[in-house]
């Protein structure tokens, strides 16, 4: 509601903005007519179909990146464009001219007679709101690229309309009481064109952190009720809290767990959060806590390039197929960490390979995340049939507990021949649970925002190629990068063959996180562990020569070990540029 009112009050002020300037002619020949059969007729179809052309344009905008991931780049041009028009007044003059001439013309027949015309003044308002949709400034443009590329919604075209009733509402106002509030505004254009600009400039910083990937770190920050601050730091701290620390997690979700015994069986922890707020809804429609009512319901945070969220899955799989004729309801929600894990369709290749058949809210604006104050991936919240959360657990671990609640919750609804009995995960590959007695290397992020333990630190450059020699030995959990890299906020990029990254860890399994260049086209690799191949000790995504091939955005399983754990010394070269790594994670 209060976006609405927002919304409206912008409109209200864009009598001040320079982008009123091309709609001020046809407003003003109203002057001196009936108002309710020439000045609202024009103001009305000019708002109607300000609100009409803007919202084609965010859905054909949202259709376009989900069709191809290149649609992103076709949104950021066309935002690009707005920005252009408000830096530059020449260039939103050229644009609409032929739609000041088209107006023109339309008004001189209107006004042949003298007599006022509803349908004529109406048509007339058409016209000028086709005028005014081009050059709105910047309410348009940040509703354009939040409906581009992140889907446009019925929200999105109340809050056209609701500015596009405010600016008709200032105009109507100015309209009524005629030629002075007209000379006014034009002093106060004047002084508002260098407003203008510096808005357009914004909106083209905004365009380039965009492309460059910036906005990312931005939404993730943002969405974590706990920091309240901006994506990529956001899930920094979400990392040193435990997003991906196993060890972290449990430990927080035991103490939870503790609280909820001595409190005698299963507390009301609050109710179910709203599931709204997702950009789509895989293998359901969207789903809302009032129709989950009467169902029990397992909530998961997930995302799918996080070894531990991997881990969990064939439990939470399992549960929902065992329990699903019973009431049990499971829901994914794949809130991303890195930013290809934002593209839906990298999401429902995952979800194919995974074998995920329940329903997953796309959560990329962390909406939901935000709702629950989650702060975990994974994350279990458990709710009853009557909307309550009763229990919840972070991290890996307790699956013994948790399908017991499923079973409790279950009676307590009135499910009846509830099985005693406790599912038998099938783990393999990089599901198979880890050996924690073993992991002494922590999750590692290769950005230099999260970096840590890089080897030698002073010769790290931001954003830049750079050639990196790795010493020739390191200490434990040390890391280094050999070769031409270009090292991002969270991922570093080869920009030549034969770059390396090598590690010093202990840990039975070594997983990384990496994705192809921008091409696509596979990156080929090889693994080392002590300066040899990997033999039996090569992970799912390698052969026992260390060979290998990065051919999507995901986490690789490099290293696994059957034998004794000690300390190694693990690199990949590859053997073609443009790969991006990401994080290296333990088991």
């Amino acid at each position: 509601m209060w976006l609405l009112v927002l919304a409206y009050l912008g409109g209200v002020l864009t009598i001040v903005s320079p982008c009123i300037l091309p709609v001020l002619p046809f407003v003003f020949a109203r002057t001196g007519q009936p108002f309710m059969k020439s000045g609202l007729p024009l103001l009305a179809g000019m708002a109607l179909t300000f609100a009409l052309v803007a919202t084609l344009a965010a859905v054909g905008g949202g259709w376009v990146v989900q069709v191809n991931q290149y649609g992103r780049w076709l949104a950021l041009l066309f935002v690009a464009l707005f920005g252009l028009t408000l830096l530059l007044p020449r260039l939103a003059e050229r644009l609409t001219r032929p739609l000041v001439a088209a107006g023109s013309r339309l008004s001189e027949v209107a006004d042949a007679d003298a007599r006022p015309r509803p349908g004529a003044s109406f048509l007339i308002g058409v016209a000028t709101g086709l005028l005014w949709a081009p050059c709105a400034g910047p309410i348009l443009g940040l509703l354009l690229t939040g409906a581009a590329l992140q889907g446009a919604s019925i929200e999105t075209t109340l809050l056209l309309l609701a500015y596009a009733a405010g600016a008709a509402t200032s105009l109507a106002v100015a309209l009524l009481l005629g030629g002075k509030v007209f000379a006014a505004m034009m002093r106060s254009i004047g002084a508002g064109e260098w407003v203008r600009r510096g808005l357009g400039a914004a909106m083209l910083a905004g365009v380039a952190a965009i492309a460059l990937g910036l906005d990312t770190g931005i939404l993730a920050r943002v969405s974590t009720a706990s920091t309240g601050g901006i994506e990529q730091a956001l899930v920094g701290r979400l990392a040193g809290k435990s997003a991906n620390n196993s060890g972290a997690m449990m430990a927080a979700g035991g103490a939870m767990k503790a609280s909820a015994k001595a409190a005698g069986g299963l507390p009301i922890e609050g109710n179910l959060p709203s599931l709204d707020g997702a950009v789509q809804w895989l293998n359901s429609p969207p789903l809302t806590t009032q129709a989950l009512k009467g169902k029990v319901v397992l909530v998961d945070f997930w995302t799918y390039s996080c070894i531990n969220c991997l881990r969990t899955l064939p439990y939470v799989k399992a549960w929902a197929e065992k329990y699903r004729d019973q009431g049990l309801v499971v829901i994914g929600v794949h809130a991303p960490e890195f930013a290809f894990e934002r593209d839906i369709g990298n999401v429902t290749k995952a979800m194919k390979d995974l074998g995920i058949n329940y329903p997953v809210a796309i959560d990329n604006d962390y909406k939901i995340w935000r709702a629950f104050n989650n702060e975990y991936w994974p994350a279990h919240y458990f709710a009853d049939a009557q909307g309550r959360i009763r229990y919840h657990h972070f991290g890996e671990g307790e699956y013994a507990e948790s399908e017991r609640v499923i079973q409790q919750l279950l009676r307590e609804a009135g499910a009846v021949k509830v099985a005693d009995g406790l599912i038998t995960a099938d783990a393999t590959g990089v599901q198979l649970a880890p050996d924690m007695n073993e992991v002494q290397s922590p999750e590692t992020y290769v950005g230099f925002q999260r970096a840590e333990h890089f080897v030698p630190e002073t010769s790290l450059v931001p954003d830049k190629v750079a050639a990196y020699t790795s010493p020739a030995e390191l200490a434990l959990n040390d890391w280094s990068l050999d070769g031409k890299w270009n090292v991002g906020s969270e991922r570093a990029t080869s920009s030549a063959p034969a770059s390396r990254i090598v590690y010093r860890f202990h840990a039975r399994d070594l997983h990384l996180v990496l994705g192809p260049g921008a091409d696509g086209k596979p990156v080929r690799f090889k693994v080392l562990i002590d300066g040899k191949a990997p033999g039996d000790a090569h992970g799912t995504d390698v052969a026992p020569d260390g060979s290998g091939s990065v051919n999507s955005q995901r986490l690789y399983q490099l290293i696994r070990q059957s034998g004794s754990v000690t300390d190694r010394t693990f690199s990949i070269e590859f053997l073609d540029p443009g790969v991006s790594a990401y994080a290296f994670t333990f088991g």
